[in-house]
């Protein structure tokens, strides 16, 4: 198992950051292409993920979260790259009831690859 997996809401020590290769990423992230864009502020059956890194927790505007979601950023969360870490391990996990069905991540360097990708979508 992942190290970000270790505490669901508390603070978070994923794999390490800031290591990721964007182009590998931007394969990675098909994955989450069906539900998620990354490239525009358009949402899907998910939000936009352009722009997510260091973005509060549900807050991209005209989407409706879910009851879990909301309140797992109701304290001021911000998906840095070790929260976004531990989410992509196991979504549910760390939020239980959120709506996003997509059971994870288990490759660190995936997930390492894919917060390169989605780092480079915020300018975009």
């Amino acid at each position: 198992m992942l190290a970000g997996a270790a505490q669901a809401g508390g603070p978070s020590t994923g794999p390490a950051t800031g290591t990721g290769d964007a182009e590998a990423g931007e394969r990675v992230f098909r994955k989450c292409g069906a539900c998620h864009t990354a490239t525009a502020p358009e949402n899907r059956v998910g939000p936009s993920l352009q722009g997510v890194v260091d973005r509060p927790v549900a807050h991209v505007e005209n989407y409706t979260y879910s009851d879990a979601m909301r309140a797992f950023g109701s304290d001021g969360k911000v998906w840095d790259e070790a929260r976004l870490s531990t989410y992509l391990v196991a979504p549910r996990a760390m939020v239980p009831g959120t709506r996003m069905s997509f059971a994870g991540l288990k490759s660190d360097k995936d997930i390492a690859d894919v917060i390169a990708y989605l780092k480079g979508t915020a300018a975009q």
